[in-house]
């Protein structure tokens, strides 16, 4: 008679032995990303006469390293953060090519490095769900390619109807596309230097990057009962990034994973994903409702807010 224990484990090794033997070549991978580094390198400086193709090779140099981070990110937190790495590389390109070109080409770079880093995240999480559901990967990249392929024709057709139909950009619209005018405002700053950052800002940054690497360092060589109370840099990071409410919610899940353990740790096992799952799902699927009410200007009636008493 298996214990529950011994049958959760047989699963997870028929689940491993599934998408192991399925699994894709490391050639392949490297000779497709090459492959397409080498067709993005060719067409992107054509369209966009200001980058120029050394620019597009750096931008696929740093891709991988961003995408790696970025997807280690993703799964530790569920949130996808290519857009500040696509800041990143938009600062490092707009500086590199100059006050004439710079702003095109630093918004071309990170476009390009953000599509790249973003997908990395998306793919793995892909995977992962493969993994739990018995999908073999091959199954899945094949799915992915035709699901991109048809991507590129949906995607600027539904952008030409948005864009015609729209007054995209007009602040004085509904659709005053708030990212443009950050990621124009951030390319104008890589072109003047990093002379023009707010004082202090370029040390703050390398400051928090070597605490990030010795806290990493502390969790991986210390013991385990000291490494496990050294924080996480990633996850301390996010809630700079959204508010402090993003770090308020995740206090409070993480208090009620903790007491649900507690109580019964077999039901939690199993039931905890669902039941974040339901969450997800459901405030994903309040953002078209909240999107009309905001558009017709209708409030909460009780809101959290966090401001300096000074």
């Amino acid at each position: 008679m298996l214990s529950g224990e011994d049958t959760l484990s047989l699963v997870e090794q028929h689940r491993n032995e599934v998408f192991i033997r399925d699994s894709l070549p490391n050639w392949l991978a490297f000779l497709g990303y090459f492959a397409l580094s080498v067709v993005a390198v060719i067409t992107i400086p054509r369209m966009f006469p200001e980058l120029k193709w050394y620019y597009a090779v750096v931008a696929y140099l740093l891709a991988p390293a961003l995408g790696f981070s970025n997807a280690y990110g993703s799964g530790l937190t569920d949130i996808n953060m290519a857009f500040n790495y696509g800041k990143v590389a938009l600062l490092i390109l707009a500086a590199a090519a100059g006050k004439e070109h710079g702003v095109v080409a630093g918004m071309v770079g990170c476009g390009m490095v953000k599509c790249m880093t973003s997908i990395s995240a998306d793919l793995m999480q892909d995977f992962k769900t493969g993994h739990l559901t018995l999908t073999s990967p091959r199954s899945m990249l094949i799915a992915q390619i035709i699901g991109t392929a048809i991507g590129c024709v949906i995607s600027p057709l539904t952008f030409y109807v948005f864009y015609n139909a729209f007054d995209i950009g007009n602040q004085d619209s509904p659709w005053k596309a708030p990212y443009a005018l950050i990621y124009r405002n951030i390319a104008i700053l890589g072109v003047e230097g990093f002379s023009a950052l707010p004082m202090h800002c370029l040390q703050l940054c390398c400051g928090f990057f070597a605490f990030a690497l010795v806290a990493n360092l502390m969790r991986d060589f210390l013991p385990q009962k000291y490494g496990k109370w050294v924080p996480l840099p990633m996850a301390m990071g996010f809630p700079f990034l959204v508010g402090a409410s993003f770090a308020i919610d995740m206090c409070a899940g993480s208090l009620i994973v903790y007491i649900w353990h507690r109580i019964d740790r077999s039901k939690a096992t199993h039931m905890v994903p669902a039941v974040a799952s339901g969450f997800i799902c459901g405030d994903g699927l309040w953002i078209f409702p909240a999107s009309l009410l905001a558009l017709a200007k209708i409030t909460p009636p009780m809101c959290m807010a966090f401001a300096s008493t000074h």
